[in-house]
């Protein structure tokens, strides 16, 4: 008789942490319980004397639906820390740069009022908000990678009885993003003209050796109807008479599109052949200038028996079928190619049990564990992936550890920022290497991770010698699995020594939100609970720089990789003194 009531306090206290890990809005990472079970030993070999091509930082693009954020006191904070990843490499994507407003920010809308019209339908341009905005990227070493889009008020075409702005909050239908914004404009004519001025402006503003470095694309996913409520061929119209414009001001920029969601084959294909042998609407020439080749690719998570199952195999599909298109058109098949939003899912800031994976480690092994294989499928696709663009980046003033999509929380880090400064350090030339645990590509393309898990490795040659060794430890559920007992041998080495520093982003390392847990999850942190947040948050080392001995080209690391841990070691020629 004593069981039943056992069982009850067990089922209560199981529903209690559910409910706290992820309510409407809050989506923390749910609680996981020490394992017992044995480590899982993992033999993983690196031969530095064998190069395997260039491994192009395509990491660096970032981008979020509120362009007003970033001048914010936290926007401010975490483009700074974009900034300093690659600096003068990092792009930025944000919609909503030409609608009508006053820049007051709100989830999935902002506002610049670039364009307007005085009495007599004379245009008005004004670069105030907008100046403002891009100033503070590339004062912090970022640069736009530029979103011509929403339709300003006095362009739009949509009836007049249509809102302009939308009411959308998280939790509703994701439909009602659409408004006014999203309609083809009522004159193409004063629509190029807009583009026109405002790339003269930034000509003016930034000069043209910054501008020609920039990446201009027009709208955001045309085959959607919350983003979109002309027909394909108005799209078309759209971007050619943009790209026109830009062109006109600066013939040496670099532009292209369509950033089409999924991607969707039809458009996207129908895309394809407009560009490089339709005829271009805005010129009446034979296609449409193209320098690189964007679409978005995202994943499907799920919640099932009380836990997040990720859906890496969606997101790794949608990226393959992409670059397996681009690569079909002979004219296009050298251009180059960015992901424009690459992500676990499609709404940074929806809510819903199925995104409670954001706060804590499962986004971070999930970011490693799917770009190495972005890597590999543009490798066997032969396509110039040059950036997979991760939508997210903070809500401003929003409660902490909130559960969207973002890098950061009230100005403090989350683990997955770890991870891109993870890549950060990785070299530009890739060398050999396997796991014996690692899935491999056709597997997890197909069915993501959901045997045993995905332990993987990724290599690189840096200035001055350095190795560097990204090593994963990633599964579609997040549940509790064993440790992985890395053993690590390396070949090819110089030397006789090596300095090896591990660094590593899992529950006790690099990791805020574990940190503010342990406090009590206090709803308003103090100044030294704040202080001590930004110090979990920061990328940790697990120990000091060592010596590691070289024989004979060889030598071996034995370490620990938790499961949803992602590690990097550097081995620099030169041992510690």
């Amino acid at each position: 008789m004593s069981k039943a009531p056992s069982r009850l306090r067990q089922m209560l206290l199981r529903l209690l942490l559910l409910g706290l890990a992820a309510p409407a809005i809050g989506h923390a990472q749910p609680p996981t319980t020490p394992t017992t079970q044995p480590s899982l030993p993992v033999a993983i070999e690196v031969d530095a004397g064998r190069p395997m091509g260039s491994l192009k930082p395509m990491w660096r693009f970032f981008g979020a639906d509120e362009p007003n954020y970033a001048t914010m006191k936290d926007g401010r904070k975490l483009i700074g820390e974009l900034g300093a990843l690659k600096p003068g490499e990092v792009y930025f994507r944000t919609h909503n740069l030409l609608n009508t407003g006053d820049g007051t920010p709100a989830f999935k809308w902002g506002s610049t009022d670039i364009y307007t019209e005085d009495h007599n339908g004379k245009p008005i341009y004004n670069w105030t908000v907008v100046d403002r905005i891009l100033d503070t990227y590339l004062a912090r070493g970022v640069r736009p990678y530029l979103q011509l889009g929403f339709m300003p008020q006095a362009l739009s075409s949509a009836p007049a009885e249509t809102a302009y702005q939308h009411s959308w909050r998280p939790g509703f239908d994701y439909n009602l993003i659409s408004g006014a914004w999203n309609a083809p404009p009522k004159d193409y004519g004063k629509w190029s003209e807009l583009i026109y001025q405002w790339t003269l402006h930034n000509i003016h503003r930034y000069g043209r050796p910054e501008v020609e470095r920039w990446y201009f694309e027009v709208w955001n996913e045309p085959n959607l109807p919350p983003y979109w409520t002309g027909a394909r061929e108005d799209f078309f119209k759209l971007h050619d008479y943009a790209v026109a414009a830009v062109r006109r001001a600066l013939p040496t920029a670099r532009v292209g599109g369509p950033e089409v969601a999924g991607p969707d084959s039809d458009f996207m294909n129908a895309f394809l052949a407009h560009v490089s042998r339709g005829t271009n609407y805005a010129t009446g020439k034979v296609g449409t200038p193209t320098d690189f080749l964007s679409f978005h690719a995202k994943g499907a998570p799920v919640f099932v028996d009380g836990h997040v199952r990720m859906g890496i195999a969606a997101q790794l599909r949608a990226a393959d079928k992409g670059f397996a298109m681009v690569a079909a058109v002979p004219q296009l098949a050298v251009k180059p190619i960015v992901i424009g939003e690459n992500d676990p899912e499609g709404c940074a800031a929806c809510p819903g049990p199925q995104n409670a994976y954001r706060n804590g480690t499962m986004y971070s092994s999930y970011t490693a564990a799917s770009f190495a294989r972005l890597w590999d499928l543009a490798d066997r696709r032969k396509v110039d992936l040059k950036g997979a663009l991760s939508w997210s980046f903070t809500f401003e003033d929003q409660p902490w550890f909130a559960g969207y999509r973002q890098l950061a929380t009230n100005g403090v880090d989350l683990p997955v920022l770890n991870v891109f400064r993870l890549f950060a350090m990785l070299g530009p030339e890739r060398i050999a290497a396997t796991s014996d645990h690692q899935i491999g590509l056709d597997r997890i393309v197909a069915e993501g991770v959901r045997g045993s898990p995905d332990v993987g490795v990724l290599a690189t040659r840096g200035p001055h010698g350095r190795i560097a060794v990204l090593v994963w430890h990633y599964h579609d559920d997040d549940l509790p699995g064993p440790d992985a007992a890395v053993h690590l041998s390396l070949s090819g080495l110089a030397g006789s020594a090596r300095s090896l520093t591990r660094w590593q982003v899992d529950k006790t390392h690099s990791n805020a939100f574990t940190a503010w847990r342990a406090m009590g999850s206090p709803a308003s942190p103090d100044a030294k609970q704040y202080d001590a947040l930004e110090t979990a948050a920061k990328l940790a080392s697990v120990e000091p720089p060592r010596a590691v001995a070289v024989s004979g080209g060889r030598a071996a690391i034995d370490f620990t990789l938790p499961r949803q841990g992602v590690a990097l070691l550097t081995l620099d020629p030169e041992a510690p003194k």
